[in-house]
């Protein structure tokens, strides 16, 4: 085993437009097919900028049971997969204020069962993966900005795509 620290590639950082919810929505839906048990998804963005929305759409086309709903105080909730396809794992963090909260959910123990997307999770769930999706939900206009690692800024070369 090295002692050299593992440093992640720089990612290059996609920009998706979306007009309104039903739009945000289908861009959730286009995302689901990609995502596998064992994904982890953190998803930031202000208050009422379609996170949620987002994970609405990921929900339905995972074809997961019950209506996915900001779990803002439940915390955590199970929308067990209705088909041959991964549970789905609806976190919101964004009243956790330790990591000893987020390790009483016990997310690592289901991480490798389920898709497990994370609400409101930067600077707190970034231990349960180094490989992740992490996606910033953007207002006014509904930006959509997905990378593998914190995004910042767009590097050169990365592309902007319409949504369908």
């Amino acid at each position: 085993m090295s002692g050299a620290l593992h440093t992640p590639e720089a990612v290059p950082e996609i920009t998706v437009a979306t007009g309104d919810a039903d739009e945000t929505r289908a861009l959730g839906a286009r995302l689901a097919p990609l995502l596998r048990a064992g994904d982890l998804v953190m998803l930031s963005g202000g208050l009422g900028a379609g996170k949620t929305t987002l994970a609405q759409g990921i929900g339905a086309a995972l074809q997961v049971r019950g209506r996915v709903s900001s779990p803002t105080f439940i915390i955590a909730r199970v929308h067990p997969a209705l088909s041959d396809g991964p549970d789905l794992i609806h976190v919101d963090a964004y009243r956790i204020t330790s990591l000893e909260e987020i390790d009483a959910l016990d997310l690592d123990s289901s991480l490798d069962r389920a898709v497990t997307l994370v609400e409101w999770g930067e600077e707190k769930v970034e231990a349960l993966s180094p490989d992740r999706l992490e996606i910033q939900v953007l207002r006014p206009h509904g930006a959509v900005r997905a990378g593998t690692r914190r995004p910042t800024t767009s590097p050169p070369g990365s592309s902007t795509l319409p949504a369908r």
